[in-house]
């Protein structure tokens, strides 16, 4: 698989988002156990996970604590495998999503993910989404004081405005690594965001990257119906393909700092999925997925 870069780390084009493995209708141990082993075995060397990535009350870290015994129970090595993981949101067990972008509820939820993954220093921890009533200035001086304490060796920042942006490279500076907004066939809303991050050398990790593919188990029922007939379903029956491995090309081709992070609850979903890195699109093709924004290719910030 071809691998792009998080900061001074090079990892896989495609990562696993490991979101589905805990979450509403999650799979029993074992098959979440094979979904991460397939990733491995398919050349994936990121795995996104967060703290509030489970379902019930009560059971914070449930994704964190499941991809640490994964690894362990992995026959390979391990050791070049990034996991990210996030802090800012929490899970009442309602179904509903809160935010937390408090200081020192964002120390201690870091420190204790650092225990669950079992490891000293996060590879890349990422503010899990701006809380309105915290000043953004704040919660980013939080992810300061974890990299310089070295709870975490790299910073990222989720769902945010160029602006944010912007204000976070100016604290962090190159601790500051990865933003993951959503970003999809569907949905590209955040093209500015992709746009400054290609100028600042940011990685940018879309989250649901195949909304419009298959859906999000944020966005709507899992297991909902996928939009067909689109130029991707079109492109992906001429390759012999599924839209899915054509929705991730196309993906890689937006810049050359996109690593897109699709979900997986199966083997066979994310060992798909990772051959989206090995998959050419045309010039021809690529023409057929407009309309949509140039990609970003240029040094000048938006």
């Amino acid at each position: 698989m071809q691998r792009r870069a998080i900061g001074d780390t090079t990892v896989s084009a495609i990562g696993l988002g490991a979101m589905p493995l805990s979450i509403e209708h999650r799979p029993d141990e074992s098959r979440a156990v094979a979904t991460v082993h397939a990733a491995l075995d398919a050349g994936v060397t990121l795995v996104d996970t967060a703290d509030s990535y489970h379902w019930h009350a009560g059971e914070a870290g449930h994704n964190e604590r499941l991809i640490a015994r994964a690894l362990a129970r992995y026959g390979g090595d391990t050791s070049h495998v990034l996991v990210a993981t996030k802090g800012g949101r929490g899970r009442p067990g309602d179904g509903s999503w809160t935010v937390n972008g408090d200081p020192d509820h964002l120390k201690r939820a870091a420190e204790a993910s650092a225990k669950r993954l079992g490891v000293e220093a996060i590879g890349l921890y990422q503010l899990h989404k701006p809380d309105p009533a915290v000043p953004w200035a704040e919660s980013v001086g939080a992810l300061l004081d974890l990299v310089e304490a070295g709870t975490i060796r790299a910073a990222g920042i989720s769902n945010v405005t160029t602006d944010q942006i912007r204000h976070a490279h100016a604290v962090l500076g190159d601790a500051l690594v990865s933003v993951q907004n959503q970003y999809s066939p569907a949905v590209r809303d955040s093209e500015p965001q992709l746009r400054l991050c290609t100028a600042l050398g940011l990685a940018f990790l879309p989250w649901s990257p195949l909304g419009g593919i298959s859906r999000s188990s944020l966005d709507g029922p899992a297991g909902g119906p996928a939009a067909a007939g689109t130029a991707f379903h079109g492109i992906a029956a001429m390759r012999g393909v599924s839209p899915q491995r054509v929705a991730l090309a196309w993906l890689l081709s937006r810049s050359p700092t996109v690593i897109p992070v699709p979900g997986a609850s199966r083997p066979a979903s994310i060992t798909d999925s990772a051959r989206g890195a090995d998959l050419e699109l045309t010039e021809t093709e690529l023409a057929r997925l407009e309309p949509a924004p140039e990609p970003c290719a240029g040094p000048h910030l938006p």
